[in-house]
């Protein structure tokens, strides 16, 4: 049985697998003018967009094949498809039954399961099932947000600026009027989490009003032999035969409010949850994704795209490569270490191949080429008008010196920066120091994570931090990639240092996370006192980066109303991690001459890719039930098989991890997981001929689930029939 969220014994349903709110009024939401302008549009079937859910009435879903009506996906006042979908940590779930049931990628709940596994208790390797609500263990550092209402605020962020001030005045006025705001939202109403995004930059901003969740509990996970089949090999690759999905569960207060962890909280009953469909869908079906996608930069000049480009992207590209390789030779020696690394690894993994294929896509496209020819004809119109050439006249060269200053201090900037996340034990002390600096300023003066509202978890992500602390790799880590920085010189021999340390004790760290400024100072621990030496450069990079935000934050806002006046193209407004909607088919793609991507793969995939040595190592019991063709209710009768994975051509990044795919009736038919490699460039771009989004078929995730792994109680919870 399991205690207090931490297993206890281990029980095997299959071998190599472990079995073990206050309602709220949704705000309907009326739009400035200058939003309702640029959302109120027709597209083709398969366009481009991400498309905020409060203007749906001008996209003319029913006529691509959605059967829901705009209300019955996005209401003001009404239960509707959006109270199934929430935001876990940076990802997106859906609620799959009554009981708070969240389906996501297992890539998502990777960090979970991964503070849950020991050398002795491989949840990574082996799997995990709960079998019942006493067994599901607390998600570490884990939250659940579901959108409750949002409403216009830029009048009440903008006033706090005026012409007057200089960038970075600017910045520091809108950033603490963002904070009071938040503040007060949920001071008024304390069940909530409020976030203000910005939605067009410079010009316009929503509030966000969330049910905050805080207990949340692993459920199921597939063995990572399963969930990350293929591993970077096939990251960002098709065709694709990944089971990236687990199941997570969300708990409140017996009362239904939010509530930290404890044995006595139940269930979270969502206003609504997802029917999944076991049916799934065929090539050509309509198919629709609501989610959270990151931050996208398709209004971003030619000066950012070169930036990225020639500069920032290989050097990521190059970092992130000898990160993962110190960590990867020193978990090789000792599972035990090589478990602590393994999300971190992943995360690394996947922006640095990401990041290879954006630099790959941005040349072969010449997308900052393409945009420079944009920007001239621009600059043409804004010449062409004495009036429009006084306002704009000097702007696209005023944005592109903002980058030009950025390029000529990349490198000891990058540099730092990326010392202080690399290194867990530089993390550990300069979270400590920036810490209490921040603590003895009054709450809205301080940076985000250290406020009061933000603090918790501030503190959560450093007790993992500690967790996942392996010395000899930390050592390795700066002795071999920052050796010799001038801007990390008070670290001297970090070996030293490194070990003379008590920052990798947990108990000490906490204490010293309540220290205040004074006694924190008086410490004598040598990285303390070496943080506190490092300090001063923190915050002339802090403030230099809120000069270059408040810059570019009115740049780009005059870019908005200019490109307004000039094209009659439609604008939708960048991906800010706020509540989307994007649409497409099923549907493959041609990556090269005479090639054909066809948009299902199989079982037969499996068998075929699976060679018994990593990444392509499949266990016992899918092996068994492919061999025997027990596929239960799940097999495609053309395809005499399973599916595994979908292709589609719906506009998804970062974020859209965890996103539900659904069919036009609302059921849930996969959850997004991946983009196709030449699709890494949505965030610049997105084109129809190769923006392809990846995700895993519900039929492969319920034969997994029911069938190879009999968690028959899920499938009884998810009413799929036969269970």
């Amino acid at each position: 049985m399991f205690r207090g969220g931490r297993p206890a014994a281990v029980l095997n349903p299959a071998p190599n697998f472990v079995r073990v709110a206050t309602p709220m009024v949704r705000i309907r939401l009326t739009l400035p003018f200058p939003i309702l302008l640029l959302l109120t549009f027709g597209h083709a079937a398969a366009d481009e967009g991400m498309f905020p859910v409060s203007q749906l009435g001008g996209l003319g879903l029913q006529k691509f094949g959605m059967e829901l009506s705009d209300q019955q996906i996005f209401s003001g006042d009404k239960v509707c498809q959006i109270d199934g979908i929430c935001k876990v940590n940076g990802c997106t779930g859906s609620f799959v039954s009554a009981d708070g049931l969240i389906i996501t990628n297992h890539h998502c709940a990777y960090r979970a399961i991964q503070s849950a596994s020991t050398a002795e208790l491989d949840l990574l390797e082996n799997g995990f099932h709960a079998g019942g609500l006493k067994n599901e263990i607390l998600a570490k550092g884990y939250t659940v947000r579901v959108t409750e209402s949002f409403r216009d605020v830029s009048d009440q962020v903008l006033a706090v600026v005026n012409d007057s001030m200089s960038a970075l005045e600017r910045a520091k006025a809108i950033e603490r009027q963002i904070k009071a705001i938040e503040k007060d939202a949920e001071e008024r109403n304390p069940s909530i989490r409020a976030e203000v995004a910005e939605m067009f930059i410079g010009e316009t901003y929503l509030l966000f009003e969330y049910t905050y969740l805080r207990d949340v509990r692993l459920v199921f996970a597939p063995p990572s032999s399963v969930g990350n089949f293929g591993g970077e090999i096939d990251n960002w690759e098709w065709p694709r035969h990944t089971g990236d999905f687990s199941f997570m569960r969300a708990y409140t207060a017996p009362d239904g409010s939010s509530a930290d962890y404890s044995p006595d909280n139940i269930p979270y009953r969502p206003k609504k949850f997802l029917q999944v469909s076991a049916r799934g869908v065929d090539e050509g079906d309509f198919v629709f994704l609501l989610g959270y996608p990151g931050r996208t930069a398709r209004h971003k000049t030619a000066a950012f795209l070169e930036y990225e480009r020639d500069v920032r992207l290989p050097a990521v590209v190059e970092n992130y490569s000898r990160q993962m390789a110190i960590m990867q030779q020193q978990g090789e020696k000792d599972r035990a270490v090589e478990i602590k690394h393994a999300s971190r690894m992943r995360s690394l993994a996947n922006v640095e191949k990401r990041s290879r294929g954006q630099l790959k896509g941005l040349r072969r496209a010449q997308l900052a080429e393409s945009r420079r020819e944009k920007e001239q004809k621009l600059q043409a119109y804004i010449d062409a008008d004495p009036g429009r050439k006084k306002k704009y006249g000097t702007l696209l060269t005023d944005i592109e010196a903002v980058y030009q200053e950025m390029q000529a201090n990349f490198e000891e900037e990058f540099e730092f920066q990326t010392a202080i996340t690399a290194s867990r034990l530089i993390n550990i002390a300069h979270t400590l120091v920036d810490m209490a600096y921040e603590r003895a300023k009054p709450d809205l003066e301080r940076e985000s994570p250290y406020m009061d509202r933000n603090l918790e978890q501030t503190l959560k992500r450093l007790r993992l931090t500690v967790a996942d602390l392996d010395l000899p790799t930390d050592i390795r880590i700066v002795n071999e990639i920052y050796l010799g920085s001038e801007k990390l010189g008070s670290f001297g021999d970090f070996a030293v240092l490194a070990k003379d340390t008590g920052l990798d004790d947990l108990s000490l760290v906490e204490k010293l996370a309540a220290a205040p400024l004074p006694e924190l100072k008086a410490n004598t621990d040598p990285l303390i006192q070496a943080a506190f030496e490092l300090h001063p450069e923190t915050l002339r990079l802090r403030e230099l980066g809120k000069q270059r935000e408040g810059e570019l934050t009115r740049l780009y806002g005059e870019l908005i109303d200019v490109k307004k006046q000039f094209s009659k193209d439609e604008f939708v407004p960048d991906a800010n991690a706020t509540l989307r909607l994007t649409h497409g088919n099923v549907k493959g793609y041609s990556p090269g001459d005479a090639v054909m991507m066809r948009p299902i793969t199989t079982l037969r995939g499996v068998a075929e890719k699976t060679t018994g040595r990593p990444p392509f190592v499949t266990p016992a019991p899918v092996m068994d039930a492919i061999k025997k063709e027990n596929f239960g209710p799940f097999r495609r009768p053309d395809l005499d098989s399973v599916p595994v994975a979908i292709l589609y051509d719906t506009d998804t990044t970062g974020g859209n991890s965890g996103s539900p795919i659904m069919n036009g009736k609302g059921e849930l038919v996969g959850v997004n997981f991946d983009r196709a490699f030449e699709a890494t460039i949505n965030d610049f771009a997105w084109n129809e001929s190769y923006s392809r989004s990846i995700g895993v078929d519900i039929r492969y995730v319920l034969w997994i689930t029911g069938v190879v792994y009999e968690a028959k109680d899920l499938m009884r919870e998810m009413r799929v029939a036969g269970f």
